[in-house]
């Protein structure tokens, strides 16, 4: 079985910067053993398989395909920059025809449209309720989303962002701190500064879920990763919100499976 892949740099405009994803288009069903086969092969934070909901659906005429997400680890419910990176191989390699694509997922129907400076997603907003801080560190907030089962701390406005570029995170101890199940991934944010002879962001983040195999993914708003990435974000007022990035696809090959 040979399947077309690709690996796509998101969120940013460069390759080899951002939060990287493979794709895998599946002209047929993928016997279900074989997604995660495939992920941990890849070895990125997140591999994602487009689908065709119908057999006389074409990748490049097509505006509605399925879409599931693999980190090496286990499937997981939503992947913002994989989707991302899903719509870039479709629009920009696959040359898809249509100003805006859906894909059907395990959090309802996601929409990427084409804009003049990148791709925008639609996705889920998921309330987070506050939470008691605790340790040395100085918090200014702790909200967690039982929805998606993410924990996020925001740190005191004493700290810059030269602070947590270089804060060291043990994730193998957070296997330890965090072992009831109900945290899969842990956001560290702090407000952005004034922009002066550099761009101004609204706030920094890393992200860590070594919970799901994935140690620290590259990209979740202006990252303080080492490869970095940046976002541009827009609350809805249905509910939702649009996430704004670009993408470089960096690699195209077939699969031997």
């Amino acid at each position: 079985m040979k399947l077309p892949i690709f690996i796509a740099d998101a969120f940013t405009a460069r390759a080899f910067r951002g939060n990287p994803a493979a794709v895998c288009l599946l002209e047929n069903e993928l016997d279900e053993d074989m997604h995660q086969k495939i992920a941990r092969e890849m070895n990125l934070s997140e591999t994602a398989f487009i689908r065709k909901l119908h057999p006389t659906d074409n990748f490049a005429q097509s505006s509605c395909f399925g879409l599931r997400w693999f980190t090496p680890a286990s499937e997981v419910p939503l992947c913002g920059h994989a989707t991302l990176a899903s719509a870039a191989v479709l629009f920009h390699k696959i040359k898809n025809m249509n100003s805006t694509l859906t894909f059907v997922t395990l959090s309802g129907e996601l929409r990427a449209r084409r804009a003049e400076d990148g791709i925008v997603l639609d996705l889920p907003l998921y309330p987070a309720h506050p939470q008691t801080a605790i340790g040395n560190t100085l918090v200014q907030d702790i909200c967690y989303s039982p929805d998606t089962q993410k924990l996020l701390v925001r740190l005191s406005d004493v700290y810059n962002r030269s602070f947590l570029e270089n804060l060291k995170v043990n994730t193998e101890n957070l296997l330890q701190v965090e072992n009831t199940g109900k945290v899969k991934g842990l956001i560290l944010t702090l407000k952005g500064e004034p922009g002066g002879q550099t761009q101004a962001f609204d706030f920094y983040s890393r992200y860590f879920a070594p919970w799901v195999g994935v140690a620290e993914d590259p990209v979740t708003a202006f990252q303080c990763s080492h490869r970095g990435g940046e976002l541009g974000i827009s609350l809805r007022p249905d509910g939702r919100v649009d996430i704004r990035g670009g993408a470089a696809v960096v690699l195209e090959g077939t699969l031997t499976a």
